[in-house]
């Protein structure tokens, strides 16, 4: 019987790096997530927003500098009692048994990821024999099977191939294939169409919504690009400087942003103009501060065009804007009336 609830939820979770010399940076800030069972969860948001470093805490593969002063990562598989992998040592046996197998991830630049010392088809074949137990021809036999089923021709001889050898769509291809091995229930993907032409990027998104209904898996997608969260997710989360700062239903969010950061976000992207004459682009105004010179307030407060006095000096506290429509935005508070939701 499967279980009830949300696959994954992040609580109050905070990731800080220290340094020797330095104070500690917040890079995450008591960040809430919630990852439906079977549905895609986008997170969205500027370079450095704290996108990647969330999910690597996920996997526990944080940089040695990096800890979880607070906070919780709890994963709810259907078959296995629930577990705060937060509280797991990164080596330990139980960390190992879920990442890679239960939880796996695909990188941004799978030339970087992929040994260039090895065969695609010997690190497939490797994650394979380290999770399950057959024989190397047996999983040989399902690494061929996992490219054929990605899409990349001739996965018999691929299989032998050299990462550099293969054009990137290839290399993304094989990269999902690592990461399907095991057949997670979770897929991470951390912005696996950047460095892909526009007609790739569409066919491994269409691959991924595919594999997705055949795995039945949930999935977590890192990207920039509203473009892709619109075509792909069914949640959307939006950060800014480690700060979840709207997350809601994809549809909600792009029908009726809340937060001003949202709201310039989707105004800077460029759209298609029936009029003869052009429009300029919406950037948003000023620069990501560094994380060493957060605002004492809201995170968004030192570019926002409607910031009044109270978002510099106090942080805002979510305030639910729909039935499952959060917003972390001190007009918000200001504009409600007490017990009212914006609708």
């Amino acid at each position: 019987m499967a279980a009830e609830g949300p696959l994954l939820t992040l609580d109050d979770l905070s990731i800080v790096f220290s340094s020797p010399d330095e104070a500690d940076i917040v890079a995450v800030r008591q960040v809430d997530l919630t990852l439906r069972r079977g549905k895609t969860l986008a997170l969205v948001g500027e370079s450095g927003c704290g996108k990647s470093v969330t999910a690597r805490a996920i996997l526990r593969i944080l940089d040695k500098s990096a800890a979880i002063p607070s906070g919780q990562i709890i994963f709810s598989p259907d078959d296995a009692e629930p577990v705060d992998i937060a509280t797991l040592n990164p080596d330990s046996i139980a960390m190992r048994t879920i990442r890679g197998n239960r939880i796996s991830m695909i990188f941004q630049e799978p030339m970087s990821s992929l040994s260039p010392v090895h065969t695609i088809g010997d690190q497939i074949d490797e994650m394979i024999i380290l999770h399950e137990r057959v024989t190397p021809k047996q999983a040989r036999e399902r690494t061929i099977a996992l490219l054929d089923q990605v899409g990349i021709p001739g996965p018999r001889e691929r299989a032998d191939a050299y990462p550099f050898q293969l054009s990137g769509g290839l290399r993304q291809r094989a990269m999902i294939a690592m990461a399907l091995s095991c057949n997670p229930d979770l897929l991470i993907a951390d912005e696996p169409t950047t460095a892909l032409d526009v007609t790739t990027q569409a066919q491994i998104l269409d691959l991924l919504r595919q594999l997705q209904d055949d795995y039945g898996m949930a999935m977590l997608f890192i990207t920039h690009d509203l473009g892709v969260v619109a075509e792909i997710a069914d949640d959307v989360a939006v950060m800014y400087l480690g700060d979840v700062v709207e997350q809601g239903d994809v549809f909600d969010v792009f029908a009726t942003p809340q937060h001003p950061y949202t709201r310039a976000l989707m105004s800077s992207i460029p759209k298609m103009q029936r009029k003869a004459e052009r429009e300029r682009l919406q950037p948003i105004q000023g620069t990501v501060p560094s994380p060493k010179d957060r605002p004492q307030g809201c995170s968004f407060s030192s570019r926002c065009p409607v910031a009044f006095e109270p978002c510099a000096k106090v942080r805002p506290d979510p305030t639910r804007t729909g039935k499952q429509h959060r917003t972390r935005c001190h007009l918000i508070e200001r504009e409600l009336k007490p017990g009212e939701v914006i609708v």
